[in-house]
Formats: C-alpha cells, structure tokens, sequence
C-alpha cells in the first residue's frame, strides 16, 4: 500500500498544504490566506480529508508551545497575529483528522528540510519576511529546551541613519523583527518592499541589522553555514550586503569553515519549499527512529 506524508506550513500570511509520496515527491500542493483561525483551520481539515496521509509534519508561526507535558501543547501562544492568540491549532486537526502530526515552527522546517537537502547537520536558518524567525540545528537536532528560540526578537545595534524609526514590533519595537521585517520597509517609506529600488539605501539599512543577527549566531552556535530565507532574501543584492557587512563586523576575529560566500547563502530547496521538504521528513520521522 502506498504510503503519503502531508506538510503543513502555517504562516501568518498564508497556509501552504502539500502532500507527499514515499521518495519525498510532491503530488499535490494548494495555498490560501491565513485568515480567521476558523476558516483557515477548517479548509485545512477539508483538504487532508480529501487527500489522506499517515502523518503530517507542520510548522507554525509563533509563538507556539511545543512542550509535550504542558497543558497547552499545540497552541499557538501569545501572537501578534489578531484572533490567534492561545488557538489550539494541533488539538483541532489531531481531533478531526485522527493520525500523528509532528508539530514545530515554520522556521525549524524550512532548517530541516535545507538539512536533509544539504547533508549539512549544524546550521542557522534565519526567514526574514512578514515576520522574523530563526532556527539553529545541531547534530542533526533542534536545539531547544521546553520551548524554541526567538532568534526574530534578539536586540540589535541601531544604523546610524535608521535612528529615528521606532520599529513595528508590538513586544519590543526595535528587535530585530521590529526594524528589519518586511512590513518595516512600508512603515519608513510608505512604499512595500517589491516597489523599492536595489539602490534604495534601506536596503544597506537591513541587511546590516540581518548581518548583526548572523554574527550573534556565529558567536554562539559557530553553524556550518547560515541560511537566509523568506521575502525580503528576494531582492537580489542583499546576500551580498549582508555578506560585506558580516565581514566587516567579525573584523577577522574567527575563522570560517569556509567563504563567506558558502558561509551566509540563500536556500538550496527551490521554490521557497525548505519548510515543506522539512515537514515531509518530520512526518516520516513519527515512524523511525530518525
């Protein structure tokens, strides 16, 4: 009998479903806006009843709890996202489609599946879109305790030209979310991201506070690489900003395993699928030992 593995990738703009087969090859793939908790749950569940799988691995926007002993495991916590806030996303599918679901964030899909891609076992991925998250694995595993890191919420050193902006986190307003998201660029300029030049100076504005999250990173999990995902990495000229600026502020004081090239890069999976080839190998893994 043929066997099927279903990825959900739940983001704070979009729900992304795909189905698998066995070898890991998409089937069947369909996307929508993540609206109210309801509908969107709801066409989630229509779907996966329609196409059955034996697992799905999903990975959420967040904050999301991940601690199996605690009483509100599979909820999306404390979100920004308005009428999100303490929604049991897991409890809600497990309840209507009744097979195992592995549940993560979006992020630490999108760095797992760019390991099973790689072969690369310690890595940092950084998405750096509507929002900003990261995720760092090592060995082959998620680091993390009870919880999973906040990589988007690090404090981060102003620009110089950037000093008056206030950042749009509600928590924090200038963590790095705050003043390096996508929806930033709109907030200084009025102008969304797509309709702003290469040349536009906010662009060196980002990726040196991207650069910054990448040297924190660096510094403290020493990764084989880093991975850069998620809208804003779409511009074309900003891995090599953030490249420069990251040279410039380690100032030789390590080495690399390799160039910086190799080192700070864009994702191998194409078609920005690092989180559901991710999710697909997470599912997998609630039948191994993986």
């Amino acid at each position: 009998m043929s066997v099927y593995y279903g990825s959900i990738e739940a983001g704070g703009t979009k729900f992304v479903l795909a189905i698998a087969d066995e070898h890991f090859n998409i089937i069947k793939k369909c996307k929508f806006s993540t609206t109210t908790p309801q509908e969107t749950i709801s066409k989630t569940i229509k779907y996966f009843k329609e196409n059955r799988v034996s697992a799905i691995g999903l990975g959420s926007f967040g904050p999301i709890d991940l601690n199996l002993s605690s009483k509100t495991y599979g909820y999306i916590t404390s979100t920004p996202k308005v009428g999100w806030k303490n929604i049991n996303l897991v409890g809600q599918l497990k309840e209507a489609l009744d097979i195992p679901i592995y549940f993560t964030t979006d992020v630490n899909a999108s760095a797992y599946g760019e390991m099973k891609n790689t072969g690369i076992k310690n890595l940092v991925y950084l998405t750096i879109g509507t929002g900003i998250g990261g995720a760092a694995i090592q060995n082959g595993y998620f680091i993390g305790g009870v919880g999973h890191s906040e990589m988007g919420h690090q404090r981060i050193n102003r620009h110089r030209d950037d000093l008056t902006f206030k950042g749009i986190c509600p928590f924090h307003a200038d963590c790095l979310e705050g003043v390096a998201a996508g929806p930033s660029l709109k907030a200084r300029t009025g102008i969304i991201g797509e309709k702003i030049s290469s040349d536009d100076p906010i662009w060196d504005i980002l990726s040196y506070y991207i650069a910054q999250a990448a040297i924190n990173a660096t510094l403290t999990l020493a990764p084989e690489c880093i991975i850069l995902g998620g809208g804003v990495m779409e511009k074309s000229n900003m891995i090599s900003l953030i490249q420069k600026h990251f040279i410039s502020m380690l100032n030789n004081y390590i080495d690399l395993p390799c160039s910086v090239e190799k080192y700070i890069r864009l994702p191998t999976v194409k078609e920005n699928g690092s989180a559901t080839l991710g999710n697909f190998y997470l599912a997998y893994s609630l039948f191994t030992k993986e």
